[in-house]
């Protein structure tokens, strides 16, 4: 019985029918897209086949009568979890996805009412398979293969990117380039860069009234249109060209380009008639109509395309029994499919897996760990232990970016 059957045979069958949402359901997709938006669009990817049966307990409890907890390290087949470590000390992967690196994002005033969001980073060396906290950095964009990242020193907008070699933590190659940049996103060959360019910190805070009668707190920056466009950088040359496109009329100040999957293409989300709506440009900065297998995508949803193009990943439609569900639907018509276990999918693992962000069972409030889902299955398998949610909404907990293998 080769993996790919030890796991048919492991997961349980998709439940039944679906029911009501539970209560609080509103106030935990709010949580969701609270941390999506502080999320960088990421590429989805890396890894291999999974076996996890060996080593996994089932959990029976109301919430999650169908969880399953590995007791300790999950280290079966291709699959690398550490479902005790939160955050991350140790390699995390799964099939196609690893997660290349995490940042958490903390604050520093500018003035008593202004502020700047500014990240941490821990990158994942290849070498002892570890994630290793490097200060350098305000913005990292892993290559597909885990070798590279780019990276933007710590004041934004950045005059330059670097070339980083995650193995050594040197930097082999400083790009310059004309404008000053704030987000970075790899092609899906890892040949482009895409670097979106800004007059100011795309990572603005203002002081303001806080959602509890008497209090204030830092939120995102609202009314601020500071994108100026996006610059596509060949790697191997260096060579960049320059393509203007100013901020949709959005609240958020950070507004990131990513690249489409044939790479032809550029991305970036935009108010429409629904909830993650994104608007496609050619490379000359001209808007033009999504390309027919991503005109149905989110830009708030990480995963997008299954690796044969054939899927597309979509946002939470239901919760049961304390379980999350996600959509999945055709690319090509948006007709659903089915669902997948979890609130956020944010990689996929081969074409009938992904990698999500589910709530831990039996707990109240929204506590999310990185889990392992298959479509039409309830089985969600621990990756992560779980991220607990800070207080103040604009202290972010560790917020993973997968990359490619």
């Amino acid at each position: 019985m080769n993996a790919e059957e030890l796991v048919r045979e492991a997961l349980r069958e998709q439940a039944a029918e679906q029911g009501p949402p539970a209560p609080g359901f509103a106030d935990r997709v709010l949580a969701v897209r609270r941390r999506r938006r502080a999320r960088r669009l990421v590429s989805a990817a890396v890894g291999a086949a999974v076996v996890a049966v060996a080593v996994g307990v089932p959990l029976l409890d109301e919430g999650g009568k169908h969880d399953v907890r590995p007791a300790g390290v999950l280290n079966s087949g291709d699959v690398k979890a550490h479902p005790d470590q939160s955050p991350p000390r140790d390699l995390i992967a799964a099939g196609r996805s690893t997660l290349a690196a995490y940042y958490t994002t903390g604050i520093v005033r500018r003035s008593a009412d202004r502020a700047v969001g500014l990240r941490t980073y821990w990158l994942l060396n290849p070498g002892t398979g570890r994630y290793e906290k490097d200060t350098r950095w305000s913005y990292v964009a892993v290559a597909p293969g885990l070798r590279t990242a780019a990276v933007l020193e710590r004041t934004l907008p950045a005059a330059r990117i670097g070339l980083l070699d995650l193995a050594t933590g040197e930097v082999e190659r400083w790009i310059p380039v004309d404008r000053g940049v704030g987000g970075l996103a790899f092609s899906s060959d890892g040949r482009k860069l895409v670097a979106t360019t800004y007059d100011d910190s795309p990572d603005q805070y203002e002081w303001r009234v806080g959602p509890k009668p008497g209090t204030s707190t830092w939120f995102p920056r609202s009314g601020v249109r500071i994108r100026t466009g996006f610059e596509v950088v060949d790697v191997a040359s260096g060579k960049v060209s320059w393509a203007g496109v100013s901020a949709d009329r959005v609240e958020n100040s950070r507004e990131d380009f990513a690249f489409s999957r044939d790479g032809a293409l550029v991305f970036a989300m935009i108010v429409g008639g629904r909830d993650g709506t994104e608007q496609f440009y050619d490379l000359r900065g001209r808007e033009v109509a999504a390309p027919a297998n991503e005109r149905y995508l989110r830009w708030d949803v990480g995963a997008r395309l299954s690796p044969d193009g054939r899927l597309a990943a979509w946002g939470l439609v239901r919760e049961r029994h304390g379980a999350s569900y996600s959509a999945i639907r055709d690319p090509l018509t948006g007709r659903r499919l089915a669902e997948a276990r979890g609130a956020e999918l944010l990689a996929w693992v081969d074409d009938k897996r992904l990698i999500a962000w589910e709530r831990a069972p039996g707990s109240t409030s929204y506590r999310p760990r990185l889990v392992l889902v298959t479509i039409g299955s309830d089985e969600a398998i621990p990756l992560s232990g779980v991220q607990e949610q800070p207080a103040e909404m604009f202290r972010q907990p560790w917020t993973p970016v997968f990359a490619e293998r």
